[in-house]
């Protein structure tokens, strides 16, 4: 099946092939036949599975084909987003899409001026990108209505779920009106997602990709058994085998990913970090200049697991265990883009052993194992008191303190004892 088939307008497909896109990905094929006939769809689909244009494109299509005018203040179409990178992702895609056409797609988000915001909507606009908090910031200044909106999409609905967003949702929820399309694509499915699918839709067609939780099929997974102390290094040695190369580095904090990005660039890397103590403005600079090339490395919290759409990279890099499992999903998503390979490396010290073991759970699979091997015993999620006694971990040997050495049974850097083998995380 192709574009022609799915019955969209022809300047959409031809602004489609002037970006190279000529063949529908399956989440395409199996959502923009019903959202053509007018049905709220539930999409379930992988990070990179092409869920922008699953939704955008009958969305457009409909408002060419409607040639209605927005009104002051209001938009057509609202597209939520749970965060800045994603938002602007979809709005950059939306733009292309739109090309030659009347259309006119505004980005609402923080960490940007409101009051610039606020003039763009003075005239009204054809599609509204926008994160839950900011789009309310507008609705309280009366600089928005969502009084005429006649389709609305939820974007990664789980991670808004995640991210606290769920009151946000419901109260934007009631400013719109009962007669519009709802689209809500995510890429995981909570038991809280049940809940927003009742408030937002009527009557939806269901349709899924892959199952939720499972990764892309080609992304070369690995995990490696190092103390938290040698992560550093690890990382420095396996980025140095592809210097030329685009990686994702992916910490937990935003502290600890600000401190590693200093650590890789006194190493002599061209790196660059974003999390959330960063501007907007900085961000948009990092994510540029990793396009382009001008830096290989970016550091990263969970600001750029999703949303992140840049076919260069090759690499990525989970320095520390997300917390929430999917986020491990979402995260190596970055890589592998536009049916490209990439390879994923998981870094695993001794306290991460539940984070992995929740990992490979959710995605009904285990790593390879690349180094080292399994922590043994049981991690607890906090430090126990003095009471628990000392915690022993992958066989390591006990300094003369009683405490654990925090060594594994094999070698945990490449190239050492065990090289080569095949092996599996418990």
């Amino acid at each position: 099946m192709d574009f022609d088939m799915l019955g969209l307008a022809p300047r959409l497909i031809a602004a489609l092939k002037e970006q190279g896109i000529t063949d529908p990905t399956p989440i395409q094929t199996q959502a923009i036949p019903h959202a053509m006939n007018g049905r709220d769809v539930m999409g379930l689909a992988q990070t990179g599975s092409g869920k922008t244009a699953a939704f955008g494109l009958p969305m457009i299509d409909a408002l060419i084909k409607n040639g209605v005018k927005p009104n002051p203040r209001t938009a057509r179409a609202l597209v939520l987003a749970p965060t800045r990178e994603l938002a602007k992702q979809i709005a950059d895609n939306l733009i292309a899409y739109t090309a030659g056409t009347h259309l006119k797609t505004v980005l609402v988000t923080g960490g940007a001026g409101i009051v610039g915001q606020i003039n763009k909507m003075e005239r009204g606009v054809s599609l509204l990108v926008a994160t839950p908090g900011r789009l309310i910031d507008l609705i309280d200044r009366r600089a928005v209505s969502l009084a005429e909106t006649r389709f609305l999409v939820l974007d990664e609905a789980d991670q808004m779920l995640d991210l606290g967003f769920i009151h946000a949702l419901r109260r934007i929820a009631a400013l719109l009106p009962k007669e519009r399309q709802t689209m809500l694509f995510s890429a995981t499915m909570p038991k809280q997602m049940e809940e927003l699918a009742q408030a937002f839709l009527t009557n939806p067609v269901k349709v899924q990709v892959n199952p939720p939780g499972q990764a892309v099929a080609k992304i070369v997974q690995s995990v490696h058994f190092v103390a938290q102390r040698a992560k550093t290094d690890l990382l420095i040695e396996l980025l140095d085998k592809h210097r030329d190369e685009l990686a994702l580095v992916f910490g937990r904090t935003k502290h600890g990913s600000e401190k590693l990005y200093k650590q890789l660039e006194a190493a002599g890397f061209a790196a660059a970090a974003i999390h959330g103590n960063k501007s907007q403005g900085q961000r948009d600079r990092a994510i540029s200049d990793l396009r382009s090339g001008r830096v290989r490395v970016l550091v990263a919290t969970d600001v750029a697991a999703r949303g992140l759409d840049i076919p260069g990279i090759r690499h990525v890099y989970n320095y520390d265990l997300p917390n929430v499992p999917e986020n491990y999903v979402h995260r190596i998503g970055r890589t592998a883009r536009a049916g490209a390979t990439g390879n994923a490396v998981a870094f695993c010290a001794p306290d991460e052993m539940g984070e992995l073991k929740d990992i490979q759970k959710a995605m009904k699979a285990t790593i390879p194992v690349a180094s080292g091997a399994p922590w043994e015993g049981e991690i607890p999620s906090k430090p126990r008191g003095n009471s628990g006694g000392p915690r022993r971990f992958g066989g390591g040997a006990a300094n003369a303190s009683g405490k654990p050495s925090g060594r594994p049974q094999q070698n945990r850097r490449p190239g050492g004892p065990g090289k080569g083998r095949t092996r599996t995380a418990a």
